[in-house]
């Protein structure tokens, strides 16, 4: 943990001397209560979701380092190691576990059925036995729903809209998702629909990402779309640098990938989602039960545009997408 500078002068004016705490300065400390965080992301990617949350438990009346702690474990990708992750902060008997993706969430109800777990799941939480109804969890889990294969078709819509001449469009997949299938189940089904093209490529190494885009050259595809994936998240500047380098218009799944260079994106509002869990850790630490706080769904939608990342491609945004856009980045 990275000490702060007022804490590195504190620790320094007692000169390195903890043992000359005062007793009850001790004892509060030891009595911090302890938030086991859990992300299959990257400490990069999981920034906006822990600076999001932070606010949150903040409204809740809880500063880290003040009246509770917060230990921080990152899969970065490798959803495998999740379940392991999950174990360690249930050895050392957190307060609460917050799990922020599905993969993180089935890694902590699989690891304890006794500590609190507040989650976001891109997957109905009820089919993968995370709660046993939205209204009323039961057990030791609630959190927010997010929707993110939902949101397949529309993200579809709004790329063929920005297209003169679809032709064929790329939908990349991480393999190594436990949604993958489903996606592309939803996606085809899309395409289908309006006699849409559709290469579906598997993408779940960087190497496995490099193929994709040398098939995407090969087939002349005219843009790529992004199914659900928090390893796309950690290795989102290749995804955009890869796209930018092949001129190929591209939609991510969140926000985030446009803020660093991608072309669109649609999904739900990370701020909201991780205000969200926050408020909920914060609560459970007063005393509420998670069986008796109901899974929140995702309510707030955001289509974002860059601009400037438009004018390098040489592309030009349809009119009717900028009007529609919640957020232009130029």
């Amino acid at each position: 943990m990275t000490v702060g500078i007022g804490r590195r002068w504190f620790i320094s004016a007692l000169g390195g001397a903890a043992v000359a705490w005062p007793l009850a300065a001790r004892a509060q400390q030891s009595a911090m209560p302890v938030i086991g965080y859990i992300s299959s992301r990257s400490p990069d990617a999981e920034t906006p979701w822990r600076v999001s949350f932070l606010k949150g438990l903040e409204a809740a009346g809880f500063m880290p380092n003040q009246n509770v702690a917060i230990d921080y474990k990152f899969s970065d990708g490798k959803e495998s190691q999740l379940p392991s992750l999950a174990a360690d902060l249930v050895q050392r008997q957190v307060a609460i576990l917050v799990a922020t993706s599905r993969p993180a969430a089935l890694a902590a109800k699989a690891a304890t059925a006794n500590i609190p777990i507040v989650f976001t799941s891109g997957v109905d939480p009820v089919s993968i036995g995370l709660v046993a109804s939205l209204n009323h969890p039961g057990g030791n889990a609630t959190g927010v729903s997010v929707f993110t294969t939902e949101l397949g078709p529309k993200r579809l819509g709004l790329l063929r809209e920005f297209l003169t001449k679809p032709g064929v469009i790329a939908f990349v997949v991480d393999p190594n998702s436990g949604s993958a299938q489903p996606q592309i189940k939803v996606m085809q089904a899309a395409a289908d629909a309006v006699a849409q093209p559709l290469l579906v490529l598997n993408a779940g190494t960087e190497s496995e990402i490099d193929a994709a885009f040398a098939t995407m050259a090969q087939q002349r595809v005219s843009a790529v779309l992004y199914g659900a994936s928090t390893f796309f998240q950690v290795v989102s500047d290749r995804l955009i640098a890869l796209a930018a380098r092949q001129s190929i218009p591209a939609l991510y799944e969140w926000r985030e990938f446009v803020a660093a260079g991608g072309l669109m994106s649609y999904s739900t509002n990370v701020a909201e989602i991780g205000r969200q869990i926050g408020t909920y850790a914060g609560q459970i630490l007063k005393g509420a039960k998670p069986a008796d706080l109901p899974v929140v769904q995702s309510s707030r939608f955001e289509f974002v545009i860059n601009l400037k990342t438009a004018n390098a491609l040489g592309l030009t945004v349809p009119p009717t997408l900028l009007a529609r856009a919640d957020e232009v980045i130029e």
